[in-house]
């Protein structure tokens, strides 16, 4: 073999190696990974689905969803009505899509009041620590001894049926997850050598919060709200069921499932449209969830693979 021929070789093996390095740090790019994992392809395209739903589709209803057309009362899918008509005349589709928008603006507000109760006050008790930390994890341990849904129905009942109402009782029961989770990261990168480099040259323990351990809570914080964005669209609708959330004529899924209980044999596409709506957000707020968990801390992504093996 000639010199040229060699040097060939080891020009071509040096850039395979170069395209293996580049394909392998693009398949580690969070981006790259999120394009590629199913999970949140599909819980991204019904949880955007319901978002464009509950944004545009009330401008685009061809129906007022609080008319009552008393003529058409019962009426199963037509062309004009494709989910049938309600037990006032008031169409399914444009009730369920005017109720997408309540649910969802009313999970995004009470998980958007978890998130900045719990990451304040994880994030204030692991910085702490001593007498604040002990108090505070003891405040988060009485709110997680009593059953979420069961609290959240006690709080809603005593302060009355409003929509507001369900808004604080989901977010004063749901909270104290937040703390725990953000307090465990604190923990895990308050050790870590850059944090105590910048506490020895003298930073203050805000800016260390605020530049090196709040950065380090945020993928564990949208995960778990993601995954409970869909839990409190099922409690707010469970409320709403026994009479504690949204009340009349407003559409809602809850109440439109608790309408429509009562003519189940005669006109099942009462309680079948909202049913699934709920349901198709439940899973795809959990696919979203588990693909984010998967891409944003792949470590939980490999032991999976290693216990499965």
């Amino acid at each position: 073999m000639s010199d040229s021929d060699t040097a060939s070789d080891r020009v071509r093996l040096a850039a395979s190696r170069f395209i293996d390095a580049v394909r392998e740090r693009s398949a580690t790019r969070p981006g790259t990974r999120l394009r590629s994992n199913g999970q949140v392809r599909l819980g991204g395209a019904i949880v955007g689905t319901l978002a464009l739903v509950a944004l545009v589709g009330p401008l685009v209803a061809p129906y007022d969803p609080t008319a009552q057309v008393l003529e058409a009362r019962l009426r199963g899918p037509t062309l004009a009505h494709p989910l049938g008509t309600d037990a006032l005349g008031r169409d399914v589709a444009t009730r369920l899509v005017y109720g997408a928008r309540v649910s969802l603006g009313l999970a995004l507000i009470a998980t958007g009041v978890r998130v900045v109760l719990g990451t304040t006050i994880g994030l204030l008790a692991g910085v702490s620590r001593g007498v604040v930390d002990a108090a505070l994890m003891r405040l988060v341990d009485i709110q997680l001894a009593f059953p979420g849904l069961i609290l959240a129905l006690v709080i809603a009942g005593t302060l009355g049926p409003s929509l507001r109402n369900v808004v604080i009782a989901l977010s004063v029961v749901g909270w104290a997850t937040y703390a725990r989770v953000v307090r465990g990261a604190v923990l895990g990168v308050k050790e870590q050598p850059f944090v105590e480099s910048a506490r020895l040259y003298g930073t203050p323990n805000r800016r260390i919060a605020r530049r090196h351990l709040l950065p380090s809570v945020v993928s564990p914080v949208v995960v778990l709200a993601t995954l409970n964005l869909g839990t409190v669209i099922l409690a707010a609708a469970g409320l709403s069921f026994l009479g504690l959330g949204a009340q009349p004529p407003t559409a809602e899924w809850g109440t439109m499932i608790a309408d429509g209980r009562t003519y189940l044999r005669s006109a099942p596409w009462l309680i079948t449209a909202p049913g699934v709506a709920i349901a198709l957000t439940v899973i795809g707020c959990n696919s979203l969830g588990d693909g984010l968990r998967d891409v944003l801390d792949p470590n939980h992504l490999e032991d999976g693979k290693r216990r499965r093996s």
